[in-house]
């Protein structure tokens, strides 16, 4: 079974639809055994998230709370004609790194194509690591593409357990994964299993993902989640 160490795609108050405060989160990762955490706001164009001030002040944080590492992210919405994704540079400055997300309605569907050509843009920003839940049929991604992309700009893709315990709200996303986790796997491309907590309850959450990928068989070395230092060594920490 597939053991994780580390969630860093979640969300706290100051996302505007979460629910947990920083320290709730880290006390919820440190009961769940995680060794480092990482708070990822959504980045401007989500309703009700925080104003990019909120991250120039993010070193009055402390980096252990509750023995857990803390780590600093932002989940930035993709934009569509190929326009990359809003932060402020100074905002980027501070950051550990970028989560690329696509974020319906705010995102207007492109089809396939020109949907993985908004994401691939994104991808090339120093600081973009990962690609959020690029898992529903209602913004189709041509996979292929997407994975040696994710390859050639060191980016890992997501596999989002939120999506997979709400398939409803994200159709698609089981056929969506088993297809790209087989070109991760055949291409050599690290992955990132993320919980996308909006609440405390719901951090160190991967088990609808553990159950994909152990039922596909895996290889537990693409998995960044499973040590700390090979996540590190991906970001450059």
């Amino acid at each position: 079974m597939t053991e994780f160490q580390l969630d860093i795609h979640t969300h706290t108050i100051a996302s505007g639809h979460a629910y947990g405060t920083i320290r709730e989160m880290a006390a919820a990762a440190a009961e769940r055994g995680l060794a480092l955490l990482g708070m990822s706001e959504h980045g401007p164009g989500m309703p009700g998230t925080c104003d990019p001030f909120y991250f120039l002040n993010l070193s009055a944080i402390p980096r252990r709370l509750s023995g857990v590492e803390i780590v600093h992210g932002c989940e930035a919405n993709v934009c569509n004609g190929m326009g990359g994704f809003q932060l402020p540079q100074r905002c980027v400055d501070r950051l550990d790194y970028i989560i690329a997300g696509v974020h319906l309605p705010w995102y207007q569907d492109e089809g396939a194509e020109k949907n993985t050509d908004n994401v691939i843009a994104c991808m090339k920003h120093e600081k973009v690591f990962f690609v959020s839940h690029p898992d529903s049929d209602r913004a189709p991604l041509q996979y292929e593409r997407l994975v040696e992309a994710a390859k050639e700009y060191h980016v890992a893709l997501e596999v989002n357990n939120s999506s997979l315990l709400h398939p409803e709200r994200r159709p698609g996303c089981v056929k969506n994964y088993k297809e790209m986790l087989a070109l991760c796997g055949r291409r050599r491309a690290p992955v990132i299993v993320s919980s996308d907590a909006h609440d405390p309850s719901a951090v160190g959450g991967f088990e609808a993902a553990r159950a994909l990928l152990d039922g596909i068989g895996f290889d537990e070395e693409l998995i960044l989640n499973t040590d700390v230092e090979k996540f590190k060594r991906f970001i450059g920490l």
